[in-house]
């Protein structure tokens, strides 16, 4: 027959019928008749049978739960890093050069990041942010439109006051 299964007597449609009346579940049935899960499917479908997916939807509103909590988590992290981020804008910063004809290392202490820093940093910042209010949203849209403005905002007056380069 070249591949192809053999078709299904009528006894192991009745049979099919008999084991999920019975309580057995798809895969159960099909390991118990020796043929495969979509024809247990099929067959069970033709005959009007519907088997018990309680199991299956508990399991997926668990994962979907795990999910969650793992976005939280990430969330919860990009935020701290948002945080971390924001503060080294006002924290000494050591700053350096390689240069001239010998390829020279100087290093300089500073009080705060040069303004270049700073830009890179709150972008970071933003982008870490934005991320965490992706990943878990706040329950009220207004407070994610704020936490944007925010951000903007700060964005803008660091801008203002150290320029674009």
């Amino acid at each position: 027959m070249g591949g192809q299964h053999p078709l299904v007597t009528d006894q192991e449609r009745e049979r099919i019928r008999r084991l999920h009346s019975e309580g057995m579940g798809r895969n159960d049935i099909a390991r118990t008749i020796g043929r495969g899960q979509r024809t247990v499917s099929v067959i069970a479908q033709e005959l009007g049978l519907v088997f018990d997916c309680t199991w299956t939807e508990e399991a997926t509103r668990h994962r979907m739960a795990q999910l969650a909590e793992k976005r939280t988590i990430l969330a919860e992290a990009l935020t701290d890093d948002a945080m971390r981020l924001t503060e080294q804008l006002w924290q000494p910063a050591k700053v350096f050069n390689i240069g001239g004809k010998d390829n020279i290392y100087t290093e300089q202490e500073v009080p705060e990041p040069p303004a270049d820093a700073k830009r890179a940093l709150m972008a970071a910042a933003v982008a870490a942010a934005n991320q965490s209010v992706r990943l878990v949203p706040p329950k009220d849209q207004d407070g994610a439109e704020e936490v944007g403005s925010l951000l903007t905002s700060l964005f803008d007056r660091l801008r203002d006051r150290h320029g674009d380069g």
